[in-house]
């Protein structure tokens, strides 16, 4: 099943504004997503860019994000467990949260924004990386949709 996201920033394959980047504020875009099964309990959500020179370079992880949310808001505050529980974990920065594009001078580089709807609320604790929010969801998985953004310096 696929998931819809779409952010108020950015279209799918567009620029995403310096404003969310390590050359602006560096804060997260507002974030959408549509097509939520059912049976969905939580929504986990990850970041990253194949396009980095070492490999894919990971630019957020949250995860036990409500079911009934349909999106994030602008400027997500990094911190290891939000207000209504979603918990962050860290990016390839070394830090939780969300760090923005941030590649060296050259060519266009992509950001994948992935989404994710479970079918379980995961027993991770808040500061995953990448790969144990990866390994945590296997056969979890109920849909998953993408948003596309791109980013040169």
């Amino acid at each position: 099943m696929a998931l819809s996201v779409k952010s108020t920033a950015f279209a799918e394959g567009n620029p995403i504004p310096k404003k969310h980047s390590c050359q602006g504020s560096d804060v997260s875009p507002v974030l959408s997503w549509e097509g939520i099964p059912a049976g969905a309990k939580s929504i986990a959500l990850i970041v990253d860019d194949p396009d980095a020179p070492g490999g894919t370079w990971v630019h957020w992880v949250a995860y036990n994000i409500p079911s009934t949310l349909r999106g994030l808001p602008e400027a997500v505050p990094d911190q290891r467990v939000l207000d209504n529980g979603i918990r962050q974990g860290k990016n390839d920065f070394g830090k939780i949260g969300y760090g923005g594009p941030c590649p060296p001078p050259g060519p266009v580089h992509r950001y994948y924004f992935k989404v994710y709807a479970l079918n379980s609320v995961l027993e991770v604790e808040a500061g995953a990386t990448k790969a144990q929010l990866e390994t945590a969801m296997k056969s979890r998985i109920l849909a998953e949709g993408c948003l596309m953004g791109t980013y040169r310096r």
